[in-house]
């Protein structure tokens, strides 16, 4: 089958093939047709299915252009991937803006991305679990500055717990606090990228923004805030149920966390990968599975991630 698609004369060629054709060299590296470009003409070549898929592709791309949104080879992998597997337009996924700092504007990148921000829009506790690189806290932190800004919520609390605050993390010089950043690095680092440098200190001072030990939610109620368990798979039972408990009225909680990555002694259950059960059936509270093609770091992440996955399965089926 051959297909000639005119990309239309608003839309500059450079946004669709990209910077040095290299948007052209994934097309063409993934799509089963041959793609020639003349002018605004792309014509695709190859079996029917094949030169479809890519119709349906390059009509995304042009769909998303037309907003004025840019694209990156990932975006456009992601794109090719979408089509392939999802019922969803890739550009009703794409251009949906969660926030916007310095130029900067934070969007889900792939279909349970966007199903997780969703949930959070309509429940009052999500759990969003899966791999590193998914985006959850991320996305948990750029919904809740969203919700401050909106004045939804008068103060945004992130926790996570420190299992280090045992006699390791005793060894270690300094106050408690500086013993304790490093395990909250990075909601600092999330927090950076979505507030401008100067208000972050200022709004911590104020209590508008608290980041803490999730042992310091103890005995707390926590009304009109935004809240967010970050490492939810390294909490107990018990810490678990504390947390869900500390609950107030006008709050919105997300917990996240990854069930592969369990650093409680051996023994111990992870609250998280207990509380689906427990908790299962309960209005107002949802559970939003991400997976390896969720990955929106570096491509290599995915892939490396899938590959240990694979590995582990196998050494579990020898045992």
């Amino acid at each position: 089958m051959t297909k000639h698609l005119t990309v239309p004369n608003s839309i500059p060629m450079i946004g669709v093939l990209g910077p040095g054709d290299e948007f052209l060299r994934v097309l063409e590296r993934s799509l089963d047709a041959d793609i020639m470009v003349r002018g605004n003409e792309v014509t695709l070549t190859g079996p029917a299915p094949a030169v479809l898929h890519g119709e349906e592709v390059l009509g995304e791309i042009v769909a998303i252009l037309r907003t004025g949104q840019g694209l990156t080879a990932g975006d456009i992998e992601r794109i090719i991937d979408m089509t392939e597997t999802d019922a969803v337009s890739p550009a009703e996924i794409l251009t949906a803006s969660i926030l916007s700092n310095r130029g900067k504007t934070v969007r889900p990148k792939t279909l349970n991305q966007k199903r997780y921000v969703d949930a959070i829009d309509k429940h009052t506790i999500v759990f969003g679990i899966g791999p590193a690189g998914t985006g959850k806290t991320y996305l948990a932190v750029a919904k809740a500055v969203q919700a401050l800004q909106q004045k939804l919520v008068n103060r945004i609390i992130v926790t996570r717990p420190a299992i280090e605050a045992g006699e390791r993390l005793g060894f270690l010089p300094g106050t408690l606090s500086e013993k304790i950043d490093p395990y909250l690095r990075p909601l600092y680092d999330a927090l950076h990228d979505m507030v401008d440098a100067d208000s972050v200190p200022r709004l911590m001072t104020a209590g508008t923004i608290e980041i803490a030990p999730l042992a310091y939610m103890r005995g707390r109620t926590l009304n009109d805030a935004f809240i967010i368990l970050d490492e939810a798979q390294n909490t107990s039972m018990e810490q678990m149920k504390m947390f869900l408990t500390r609950l107030g009225f006008g709050s919105t909680m997300v917990i996240t966390g990854d069930v592969t990555q369990i650093d409680l002694p051996t023994g111990q259950k992870s609250g998280l990968r207990e509380v689906q059960g427990i908790l299962d059936g309960i209005p107002d509270l949802a559970f939003v599975h991400l997976t390896n093609r969720d990955v929106v770091r570096h491509r290599l992440v995915g892939k490396i991630t899938a590959a240990y996955d694979r590995y582990e399965a196998e050494q579990g089926g020898r045992r």
